[in-house]
C-alpha cells in the first residue's frame, strides 16, 4: 500500500506541473488549459458493490490504475445485499457503491430508509434477464411460437400466464424472486408480468404493507443475487428477475432457462448507478468529480474497439474479490452473446454497455421513468404533477457534476468532446423512447401522460 501511495504521490506532482505549465502557456496563447478541479477532499475511499458482473467500471477503475491516476486510494469490498450495502452508504461506512437505479429515489423520497442520496454516474445499460425454472419452461413452452425448431423472441408473458391461472386454479400462490423493492429487477419483472395480463401487486406503505402483493396474480419477494439459482433449485420460487451472471448460470447448472433479457423488455434501459450521500458530496467536491473521471474511463475502456476488451474484462471479474463465478458463465454475456435454452446461444451485443449509447450519462427522463414505476405500483401512494417528478429528479441525478469531470478527461486529452453526443442539448432528457415490449411511448416530460396508458397500476388520483 505504500509503495501505491508513494507512486500515486508522484503522479499527482507530476500532473500539478504539467497543469501549471499548461496555465503559463494559455496565458500567452489564450488556449483553455486541462480544468484543474482541485486535490482530492479525502483520498483514502472504501466503495461497496454486490457480485454482479455489472459493477465492472468499479473494477476497471481499479485495476486500471484510473483512481490512482486521480489520487485516490480506493478499497473495493462486496456487500451482503443491497439493504446492507444502502445502509452503510447512508452511516458513512463506504463512501460510495454500486447501487440499483431506484435506490437513490427510493431513500431520497422516503420509500424504505430516508436518505438523500445523490448519483452523478449511470453505470450501464441493460444486463438483466428474466430466468424461470424447467417445469415452468416445460408449461410455458407448449404456448410459443416456433421457428426452425427454437422458441421465436421476446417472449413475452402472454405465454406464463395460461400457467400462472392453471397455479390459481389449483389454489397454489405463483412465486417469483427479484432482489430489492425499488431494482430495477422489480420493475421489469412488474412491468413484463402485466404487458401479459398478469396482475404482480402492489404496495401500500401508507398503511404499512410493504409486501408488495395486494391484488397479486404474482407473488414477488426478495432474493439476493447469487443465490437466485439455489433458492429456484429448491422450489422456494419458480422464477426470478436477476442481473448476470446468475440467469447464465442457471443454464449452466441445467437448473431454468432464462426466457428475456431486458434489453427485449425495454431497449438500452438504464441499470445502476453510483451513489453517494448528499452530505459526502457536499464535503467531497473535489473527490466526487475525480471518482466519476475514473468511472467515465473505465466505461470507456470497456466498450471501446467493439468490447475488444472484455475477455481481460471477464478474467478481471471472475476474481473471487468481485462477482466470484466462472470466466465462462461471465462470458457468456459480457461477450456480447446470451444463451436461452442449452445450446440456444445468441448474438447480444448490446446485452451490457458500459459507454456507449451515452450510457454513463445521469438523464433525469431515467430518473423519471423509476419513479413512475414506484407511483405505477403503490410505492408512492399518492398522485404528483409532473413538476414533481422533475423536481425529484433534479435532487437526486446531477448531470452538472458528470460534464465537469467529462470536460475535464477532454481537457486532457483522455475523452473527445465527440465521446458526449449528450452534451449538444444537455437538457437531461432523453426524446420519447418507444422500444418497449408493449410498444407503449414513454416521454419523462409527461410522467402522468405516461402511466394513463397502462390498465394494469395506478394511475391519476386513484389510492389504495
Amino acid at each position: 500500500m505504500l509503495h501505491k501511495q508513494l507512486k500515486t504521490r508522484l503522479k499527482q506532482i507530476t500532473s500539478s506541473l504539467v497543469i501549471a505549465a499548461s496555465v503559463m502557456a494559455s496565458s500567452v496563447s489564450g488556449v483553455a488549459n486541462a480544468e484543474d478541479i482541485g486535490w482530492p477532499e479525502k483520498e483514502e475511499l472504501k466503495f461497496g458493490f454486490i457480485k454482479l458482473t455489472d459493477m465492472a467500471p468499479l473494477a476497471i477503475a481499479y485495476e486500471k490504475g484510473y483512481f490512482e491516476d486521480e489520487g485516490l486510494y480506493v478499497t473495493l469490498e462486496a456487500q451482503a445485499n443491497w439493504k446492507v450495502l444502502l445502509d452503510r452508504v447512508i452511516d458513512g461506512q463506504l463512501d460510495g457503491a454500486h447501487m440499483l437505479a431506484g435506490q437513490p429515489l427510493g431513500a431520497t423520497i422516503g420509500f424504505g430508509t430516508q436518505s438523500h442520496i445523490i448519483t452523478a454516474f449511470s453505470m450501464d445499460l441493460n444486463g438483466n434477464g428474466i430466468t424461470v425454472s424447467n417445469d415452468i419452461w416445460a408449461e410455458m413452452e407448449k404456448h410459443i411460437p416456433q421457428k426452425d425448431g427454437k422458441p421465436v423472441h421476446p417472449i413475452k408473458a402472454d405465454y406464463l400466464k395460461p400457467v400462472v391461472d392453471s397455479y390459481a386454479s389449483a389454489g397454489k400462490p405463483f412465486k417469483m424472486g427479484m432482489v430489492f423493492p425499488v431494482s430495477t429487477h422489480n420493475y421489469e419483472l412488474r412491468y413484463w408480468l402485466a404487458a401479459g395480463g398478469i396482475h404482480p401487486g402492489y404496495y401500500a406503505p401508507h398503511k404499512g404493507d410493504t409486501s408488495g402483493q395486494i391484488d397479486a396474480q404474482a407473488l414477488l419477494s426478495v432474493t439476493p443475487p447469487p443465490q437466485m439459482p439455489a433458492t429456484m433449485e429448491a422450489g422456494t420460487i419458480y422464477g426470478y428477475c436477476v442481473g448476470e451472471p446468475w440467469n447464465q448460470q442457471a443454464v449452466f447448472k441445467g437448473i431454468g432457462v432464462p426466457v428475456i433479457t431486458d434489453y427485449e423488455i425495454w431497449k438500452n434501459n438504464p441499470e445502476k448507478v453510483f451513489g453517494v450521500s448528499k452530505a459526502w458530496a457536499d464535503e467531497n467536491p473535489n473527490t466526487h468529480i475525480r471518482v466519476v473521471k475514473a468511472m467515465i474511463r473505465a466505461a470507456m475502456w470497456l466498450d471501446a474497439n467493439n468490447n475488444a476488451n472484455r475477455p481481460e474484462a471477464v478474467k478481471i471479474l471472475a476474481k473471487s474479490s468481485y462477482v466470484g463465478a466462472d470466466e465462462d458463465v461471465i462470458a457468456n454475456s459480457m461477450t456480447g452473446t446470451f444463451e436461452y435454452e442449452k445450446g440456444d446461444k445468441r448474438e447480444v451485443p448490446d446485452f451490457n454497455v458500459f459507454f456507449r449509447h451515452n450510457a454513463t450519462y445521469p438523464y433525469y427522463s431515467d430518473a423519471i421513468w423509476y419513479l413512475t414505476q414506484m407511483r405505477r405500483w403503490g410505492q408512492i401512494s399518492e398522485a404528483k404533477s409532473d413538476e414533481w417528478y422533475k423536481e425529484t429528479a433534479k435532487k437526486v441525478y446531477r448531470p452538472d457534476i458528470y460534464a465537469q469531470a467529462a470536460k475535464a478527461l477532454i481537457a486532457e486529452g483522455k475523452a473527445s468532446l465527440a465521446d458526449f453526443p449528450e452534451f449538444a442539448t444537455e437538457t437531461g432528457f432523453k426524446p420519447p423512447q418507444t422500444e418497449f415490449i408493449d410498444d407503449v411511448t414513454f416521454d419523462g416530460t409527461k410522467p402522468n401522460a405516461y402511466l394513463e396508458q397502462f390498465s394494469i397500476g395506478l394511475k391519476g388520483d386513484t389510492v389504495l
